[in-house]
């Protein structure tokens, strides 16, 4: 067991986070399931209260960044390489469902937590962080719109697809593989026929070069 005591804030967070998140499936995202953790890994209580002193949201804060953690060291960029680009997001979704398969009860209840009024704009940084993470471990260096984009789609594609994951009893979770299949094949039809369209329209007169110039032509 990993010595706490000399540990940072930050790696005391991400060390405990896992410990809470599987107390928070019995007692919730609260004190408790805090306390919990840090009696079980030794850790002192004074330290575990600072490091969590935004209470739940800076638990399940935290808890999200390690499966953040654990979905990249399962998929490395020599594993992603050698799949498509379709294939790469798929996996990496699904190893983040693997990983949360023995916490959907905590999932739900930091979900729960995290659809508080007060707690909006903390919910759309963590899935901003999350579908970012799975870009950039995909490969994607887009620093255009496109970078949004993508982002965005696969943001309510993830939202989607643990509504469906959460109550999914199927075997293997099938139902939620195969919604997650149809959503990806959604994506990208999307950018084949962005591509496509951007493509068309990559040499075509500028409108507002041409207004430009009647401008200026106008004016001499």
């Amino acid at each position: 067991m990993t010595d706490l005591s000399d540990l940072t804030l930050d790696e005391l967070r991400h060390a405990l986070a896992p410990d809470i998140a599987a107390n928070a499936a019995f007692d919730g995202w609260g004190d408790a399931a805090r306390d919990m953790a840090a009696a079980a890994r030794g850790a002192d209580d004074d330290v575990v209260r600072l490091a969590f002193e935004g209470g739940a949201p800076a638990m399940i804060d935290a808890w999200f960044a390690t499966i953040d953690d654990r979905m990249a060291a399962a998929l490395p960029p020599e594993t992603l390489a050698t799949m498509k680009i379709r294939e790469r997001i798929t996996a990496l979704v699904e190893a983040r469902l693997a990983i949360l398969t023995p916490d959907r009860e905590a999932l739900r209840r930091a979900l729960a937590v995290l659809a508080l009024p007060q707690n909006v704009a903390l919910a759309a940084r963590l899935g901003w962080r999350s579908v970012d993470r799975m870009w950039r471990q995909a490969g994607d260096g887009a620093t255009d719109y496109n970078h949004y984009t993508k982002r965005a789609m696969l943001l309510a594609v993830y939202g989607a697809t643990i509504a469906v994951f959460l109550d999914d009893d199927s075997e293997g979770q099938a139902d939620t593989r195969a919604f997650l299949s149809r959503r990806i094949d959604g994506i990208m039809r999307f950018e084949k026929a962005k591509a496509g369209f951007l493509k068309r329209t990559e040499h075509r007169p500028s409108l507002s070069r041409f207004v430009g110039r009647l401008r200026y032509a106008a004016t001499t």
